[in-house]
């Protein structure tokens, strides 16, 4: 005698477990189907992930910290050109100014043929040059200048010129 035929619960339960035995065996394939497919999708998304010959997470994590030292060494080689470049730029002569002007005033010699010229560089060193011109020469007249002044006396016109390099040097400043 089976135990089903003895006991009316266990025949209950038995028939429900023949109803439902297909249903979780079509349930079980259907999770088997999917594990397969995730299982492929995982594994290539792993060779994609694995760098090198053998494909193993080492090597790939090997080869990646490799490149970021390499890429260290080329960020610290690189800061240490910038900043050699950047003290190079503020030595250059970054700053013009020209003020052109007749020196002679409204006497008719000259016209506005002569000129002040002042270059320099960030920190307001440099040189101004003049030139005055008449009719039967022309003198050219050079003062260093350190700090935005000169040790020489200035006329207003080459004070001029270096406060149109000063204006010239800080909107450079300004847009880098």
């Amino acid at each position: 005698m089976s135990l089903a035929s003895s006991n009316p619960l266990w025949a209950t339960i038995a028939a429900y477990l023949t109803t439902a035995a297909p249903y979780l065996a079509l349930a079980a394939c259907v999770l088997a189907l999917v594990a397969v497919v995730l299982e492929l999708s995982l594994r290539r998304r792993f060779k994609r992930l694995a760098l090198g010959r053998s494909g193993s997470v080492e090597e790939s994590v090997a080869i990646i910290m490799r490149d970021l030292k390499e890429l260290q060494g080329f960020r610290v080689e690189l800061e240490k050109y910038l900043k050699l470049a950047e003290a190079r730029l503020r030595g250059s002569m970054s700053g013009l100014g020209v003020v052109r002007f007749n020196p002679f005033g409204g006497v008719g010699q000259g016209g506005n043929q002569s000129s002040a010229i002042a270059l320099i560089d960030e920190t307001g060193t440099g040189v101004v040059l003049s030139t005055l011109y008449s009719r039967d020469r022309v003198a050219v007249y050079a003062k260093p200048v350190e700090a935005h002044t000169s040790s020489y006396e200035l006329t207003a016109e080459e004070k001029e010129a270096i406060d149109k390099a000063k204006e010239r040097v800080a909107k450079i400043k300004h847009i880098g």
